[in-house]
């Protein structure tokens, strides 16, 4: 399951729609809004296959690198959103669910940067692979 944080603007998940990639919304489609972090990281080990796009730094972060999900932080303009989850979904590296659980990336206009699972270090990823 694709689920976007309750922080993205709905124009992009319309926008996400009109490209029939399968999202679900926090607050709107899945839950309620205002749930702290700490409640969606929960939400996300009940959940199968799921990778969380949100625009909040604070989930930037190598401690919340799990087995049962993706993160995936999205250090761009509102309006950008939608784009840059297309890219990312199409992206040889992150294609599939398999590809991204384990992992929190944030994605921004110059690169991935990428925390894995039991890595010692974040890679960083060229948009252009």
């Amino acid at each position: 399951m694709n689920l976007l944080d309750e922080n993205i603007i709905d124009s992009q998940r319309q926008r996400l729609c009109q490209w029939r990639i399968a999202i679900r919304h926090m607050g709107y489609d899945v839950e309620r809004q205002g749930m702290t972090d700490q409640e969606i990281l929960a939400l996300l080990l009940g959940l199968r296959r799921s990778t969380f796009f949100t625009r909040d730094e604070d989930f930037y972060a190598r401690r919340l690198c799990h087995a049962r999900y993706g993160l995936i932080c999205l250090a761009v303009a509102k309006d950008e959103v939608a784009s840059f989850v297309h890219r990312l979904l199409r992206h040889p590296e992150f294609a599939t669910v398999a590809k991204r659980r384990g992992t929190v990336i944030q994605a921004s206009h110059v690169d991935l940067t990428v925390w894995r699972l039991h890595a010692a270090h974040a890679t960083h990823v060229a948009w252009d692979t």
